[in-house]
């Protein structure tokens, strides 16, 4: 046999090619790096990255008809809301209404009283209500939060529709989104984290 005819047998029989175990090692890890950071925005999108928009002026002038809003739902699973919180709910879980942005004023357990204009929380007046509260509704002979209620109001009460409210009364724990914590910039107001 030639030296050509070896040179073209050889072309046909060439060596198998093994995989590397480090080149293997490295693609996986990367491959795993890429699926959790994918998981990991996943999680983050879904507890922190949900939005809404404020309806109506309730809020103002902490947030306004219209202004974008981030809702966190992980704090609630963990702790429970506190007063002065800004939190998004549906009435009664009813899935059918717009969300509702409103404040914590008064927690489970407390006393709620609205009396010449002024909203009382186990006797005492709210610091979280700067405005006087012309229409005390449900809370104007005096209400008792039961176990996983709180009482919500509007930071503009006079243009709120809220826990005064026959149809909306308490707001369940259960029928919470999360709590409001960044909105965006709007014609009226400007972004950053909600106090």
């Amino acid at each position: 046999m030639s030296q050509s005819n070896k040179n073209e047998l050889t072309f046909f029989r060439r060596k198998k090619k093994r995989l590397n175990p480090a080149v293997l090692r490295d693609v996986l890890s990367w491959l795993f790096g890429i699926f959790t950071a994918i998981f990991i925005a996943a999680v983050l999108i879904y507890f922190f990255g949900m939005s809404t928009d404020v309806v109506g002026t309730s809020m103002e002038p902490t947030l306004y008809h219209g202004q974008r809003i981030l809702i966190d739902r992980f704090s609630y699973l963990l702790a429970s809301p506190k007063e002065g919180a800004v939190v998004v709910f549906l009435p009664h879980g009813n899935q059918n209404s717009h969300y509702y942005v409103k404040r914590v004023v008064a927690l489970p357990g407390d006393t709620v009283k609205v009396e010449r204009g002024v909203l009382y929380v186990n006797g005492e007046e709210s610091a979280f209500v700067e405005r006087t509260v012309e229409d005390g509704g449900i809370a104007a002979n005096g209400l008792v939060l039961g176990p996983d209620e709180y009482f919500c109001i509007g930071d503009s009460p006079q243009s709120s529709e809220d826990s005064r409210s026959a149809n909306i009364g308490p707001v369940n724990k259960s029928d919470m989104i999360g709590k409001a914590w960044f909105s965006f910039a709007s014609q009226e107001g400007d972004w950053g984290f909600i106090r």
